[in-house]
């Protein structure tokens, strides 16, 4: 039986629904990145500084629209109190085309995400890079008129530095003073602790953790010392203490 012109028509009608069912459909969004994610693939070694135009809060991050020169740019970075007309500095991002943030029921068309960021303060230029980043071997920071005494079982700054090759490895407990954090660098925070001693010509420790603390509270951490410890960039550290916790007083 030879089908009839109607039913041609209606055949060739819904094939042409089909496809454009199909063209209309949405792409899928990207999900959106955990802190974790934060890298510098693409444009690692760049410092970036520009004025803040705009700010979205969202749950886990704030958005920031900023100009730079003559251009504007979406970066995101750990949640932080920002205001327009702050004047900040990052390093790099991880680049995300067509962004679905479901807090801010918003899809940006690009989008960075951050680890290595300065904000709250004057610009940072090409020779200041440290500024947003953590601090090499040698940061240059004063040495305290302080005095604090060892916690019961731990060991002073100064003990630490000149027999560090003991040390390297081991899980150590020390007080201090906090003389500088850059936070959220890198997924983590990065701490400065003097405690008025020093040993083969350093005084001050920097580590790494998870817990917070503010300049000048007198602290006690404990974590794993690592020797000659690279992150690249040049950013290096003869002695680290890495992924510490803070101890509450007993």
């Amino acid at each position: 039986m030879k089908p009839t012109l109607a039913a041609i028509s209606i055949l060739m009608a819904l094939f042409l629904f089909s496809c454009r069912q199909k063209e209309e459909q949405p792409q899928e969004q990207a999900v959106e990145a955990p802190p974790q994610m934060s890298a510098h693939p693409q444009i690692a070694g760049d410092l970036h500084t520009g004025v803040v135009q705009e700010v979205l809060q969202a749950t886990a991050y704030t958005y920031l629209n900023v100009r730079e020169n003559d251009a504007n740019s979406w970066i995101a970075v750990t949640k932080r109190e920002m205001q327009p007309g702050q004047t900040i500095s990052y390093v790099g991002g991880l680049e995300m085309k067509n962004f679905e943030s479901k807090d801010l029921q918003r899809t940006f068309e690009t989008v960075y995400f951050v680890d290595r960021f300065a904000g709250d303060g004057p610009s940072v230029s090409a020779s200041q890079e440290s500024a947003a980043m953590p601090h090499q071997t040698k940061p240059s920071i004063d040495k305290k008129e302080i005095s604090i005494e060892p916690v019961a079982g731990g060991i002073t700054i100064g003990e630490l530095f000149t027999n560090r090759d003991s040390y390297a490895g081991k899980t150590v407990l020390i007080k201090g003073q906090v003389t500088k954090i850059n936070r959220a660098i890198m997924d983590r925070n990065w701490i400065h602790l003097q405690d008025g001693t020093s040993g083969a010509g350093s005084f001050d420790l920097t580590i790494t953790t998870q817990d917070d603390a503010a300049v000048g509270d007198v602290v006690t951490f404990e974590g794993t010392i690592t020797l000659n410890k690279d992150f690249g960039s040049g950013y290096a550290y003869e002695v680290l203490m890495e992924n510490a916790k803070r101890k509450t007083p007993q």
